[in-house]
């Protein structure tokens, strides 16, 4: 993959970048999320999951640590996206939480929040994206 670098100036901005992503994924994708805390993580996620098609709140899922989001549209092959904090939690908690089961799959897309924390179960394809506060509002965003 290319990498690739963008600088949002808003949360508006960072939401659209994520609605952008969304529209490249076919499926079977692993997105990995890197930074610091209200580096923009979250927000990022919430535009990529309105780009999903998804509706009403998006919160990270912290204390529930994953959460799954069923697509219904009917012109995706998708099913889920199953959105993960890894903050609080090992790479065992989250193969306990059934990650082969999903992760990789044809028919879902996985989103890891704090993926650095469980890296040596992710595998080698997934995209990763590090973002980096620039100042209270401007954020750098890298894709690898």
């Amino acid at each position: 993959m290319i990498s690739m670098e963008f600088v949002t100036h808003s949360s508006y901005e960072t939401k659209k970048l994520g609605k952008l992503l969304a529209e490249e994924l076919r499926g079977s994708e692993i997105i990995c999320l890197t930074g610091d805390l209200g580096a923009g993580k979250t927000t990022f996620t919430q535009g990529l999951l309105r780009g999903l098609g998804i509706k009403g709140a998006v919160t990270s899922p912290t204390f529930n640590i994953i959460k799954v989001y069923n697509l219904k549209a009917k012109s995706y092959k998708l099913k889920a996206v199953f959105h993960i904090d890894a903050y609080r939690v090992r790479a065992k908690d989250v193969l306990d939480l059934g990650w082969k089961d999903f992760a990789g799959k044809p028919d879902s897309i996985v989103i890891v929040e704090w993926a650095e924390r469980i890296k040596k179960i992710i595998p080698t394809n997934a995209v990763w994206i590090k973002f980096e506060w620039l100042d209270e509002k401007k954020r750098k965003i890298s894709l690898k």
